[in-house]
């Protein structure tokens, strides 16, 4: 499930406030996730529209695992928690 929002500052320049969830049926050992509630991302991202067709963004994005596929990390040695700065353009067509 994923839901985001455009919180415009002005006509260019645009908050996007999102989150996703990813919940799985059964685990999968070949791509290390567990059964249940996978992960939770939330972020966001600031964009700037040179044109409708082009925007440069610049985020946050905070992401954790749950349950089995926590557990997976730990034992692999990974993270659980993980932040990073994103950065990119947006294009349509």
């Amino acid at each position: 499930m994923k839901a985001a929002y455009d919180l415009r500052f002005t006509n260019r320049l645009i908050l996007v406030p999102s989150i996703e969830s990813n919940v799985y049926s059964k685990a999968e050992d070949e791509r290390g996730l567990g059964a249940g509630l996978g992960n939770i991302e939330a972020g966001l991202r600031l964009r700037y529209e040179l044109h409708r067709k082009f925007a440069p963004y610049a985020g946050y994005v905070w992401e954790r695992a749950f349950a089995g596929t926590a557990d997976r990390s730990r034992d692999e040695g990974n993270p659980v928690n993980e932040r990073r700065f994103v950065a990119g353009v947006r294009m349509w067509w």
